[in-house]
């Protein structure tokens, strides 16, 4: 389908051509994207003038914001249609959107069978993998032949993604196998299907959380996956579709929390104006006032600074370095942690590596800024004296040595102190968070940028007293 040509055609009222094209594989897919494109009434308004086939194909594909537009639109036996013929994962979706007023009102248009799954999946958490679960599913026995399983497939099994591999059940519907469709196609009718069997399968628990599912389908890379009570009884399905629009969703609402704004419930362009300053004003109040204590330690040390005012013009040096390296370090360990590469309990692997890194990362640093400083001297671009300064501000002399060596040597130290301090804190904070299980993204880059800076600071002018005797 020509999207755009479909949307000109639609807003000047002809529905045609998109009818045109209903039987297309992507279709649903394609119309969603289409209504979401145009202004909400208009999408509204066309949802409505499909016919209730098509409308039922598409739901599951909108937004929530929109299938709740259409929804209130809707007489009550078209929105109990539409409920019942939805996949029970795209079901418990639209209900997640729901509050409880809501939930219970559209609980009772569905059928007896549907009310009672639907009630049963919403009990689960939130983050679990029975929100996922699609439970139109068909098994196969180990004695049949494959010709049987084929004719069962064709009467009982729908063309869904699940429909990939079938799964093999004992007579008490326990998990013995799963089977790729491709088995049955490449082998005789005449075979039994634990012919063909090979002891091999992976499943999901009902229990476990969507993370898990995902980690699973990435290490086993398959395209559906079983999910079985604690009996080992298949309950669903879980399809790979599912499990890539909840990682994107994850990932989306970690970035935006890690960037410091408070995750977003619509995709940006749909985000009310005021929302979105909603969103965002929060961590902004929270990182400036983190922020006035750097102010609050400057003038903590503004004695130093009467005295050696050279110091000043290193502080934005020594806070974006800090900053800088405690969010590299917050940036790894997220991931890493976020890919099941490293859990709590590697804590002290982690302080140590990072201690280590702090140390490299700060000496590298911390030479290139002795060497700035002293190609600033040689090259009278910064001609500096301690001794001359020291005697203008009636410093005793007996505690003053007397060149830009020093300040060199405080700035490089000061450098290995706070990038050590920074790579630690930013590795430590999200495995802390994690251990209190909350949400390690919660540990934004501001968040611990602006520690490290009020933090790098006091370390600055702490090493600045000791080496200059301020």
């Amino acid at each position: 389908m020509l999207v755009q040509d479909l949307r000109e055609k639609i807003l000047e009222g002809d529905l045609s051509e998109l009818l045109h094209h209903s039987k297309d594989e992507d279709y649903p897919a394609e119309v969603s994207k289409l209504l979401g494109s145009l202004p909400k009434e208009f999408a509204i308004n066309t949802f409505l003038s499909l016919p209730e086939k098509i409308q039922i194909q598409i739901f599951s594909f909108l937004d929530h914001v929109l299938q709740i537009g259409v929804i209130d639109e809707l007489p009550r036996p078209k929105i109990s249609n539409i409920l019942n013929s939805l996949e029970s994962n795209d079901r418990i979706a639209f209900f997640d959107t729901l509050d409880g007023v809501q939930v219970t009102e559209f609980l009772n248009l569905l059928n007896d069978k549907n009310r009672l799954a639907t009630y049963d999946l919403l009990g689960y958490p939130e983050n679990s993998v029975a929100r996922l679960i699609n439970t139109n599913f068909t098994t196969v026995r180990k004695e049949w032949t494959i010709g049987q399983a084929i004719e069962h497939l064709r009467r009982f099994y729908t063309d869904t993604p699940a429909a990939n591999v079938i799964f093999v059940v004992d007579n008490t519907g326990k998990l013995v196998d799963d089977i790729p469709i491709r088995r049955l196609v490449l082998n005789e009718h005449s075979k039994t299907i634990e012919d063909i069997m090979d002891g091999f399968y992976v499943k999901l628990d009902i229990q476990d959380s969507i993370e898990d599912a995902i980690q699973k389908f990435k290490e086993y890379d398959r395209v559906a996956l079983p999910v079985t009570n604690s009996n080992n009884v298949v309950m669903g399905v879980v399809t790979i579709d599912d499990v890539i629009d909840e990682a994107e969703e994850k990932d989306t609402k970690d970035m935006q929390q890690f960037g410091g704004v408070e995750s977003l419930d619509l995709p940006y362009v749909k985000t009310g104006f005021f929302t979105l300053i909603q969103k965002r004003a929060g961590w902004l109040i929270i990182l400036f006032l983190s922020e006035m204590l750097t102010a609050t330690a400057m003038q903590h040390f503004q004695g130093e600074l009467d005295k050696l005012v050279v110091l000043a013009m290193f502080v934005p040096l020594i806070m974006s370095s800090g900053g800088n390296s405690g969010s590299q370090a917050a940036t790894l360990i997220i991931r890493a942690m976020a890919l099941k590469e490293l859990s709590p309990r590697d804590w002290w692997y982690v302080m140590r590596r990072e201690i280590f890194s702090g140390l490299t990362l700060g000496l590298i640093l911390g030479s290139i800024g002795f060497v700035r400083i002293t190609i600033w001297q040689k090259l009278s671009f910064w001609n500096y004296n301690i001794r001359a300064v020291a005697q203008e501000s009636g410093i005793p002399q007996g505690g003053v040595p007397g060149s830009w060596v020093l300040v060199g040597l405080t700035v490089s130290f000061s450098l290995i102190g706070i990038v050590m301090w920074g790579t630690l804190s930013g590795s430590m904070i999200p495995i802390v968070l994690k251990r209190l299980k909350l949400d390690p993204a919660t540990s934004s880059a501001p968040f611990v940028a602006t520690l490290v800076d009020v933090t790098g600071l006091i370390i600055y002018f702490s090493v600045a007293a000791m080496m200059l005797h301020l």
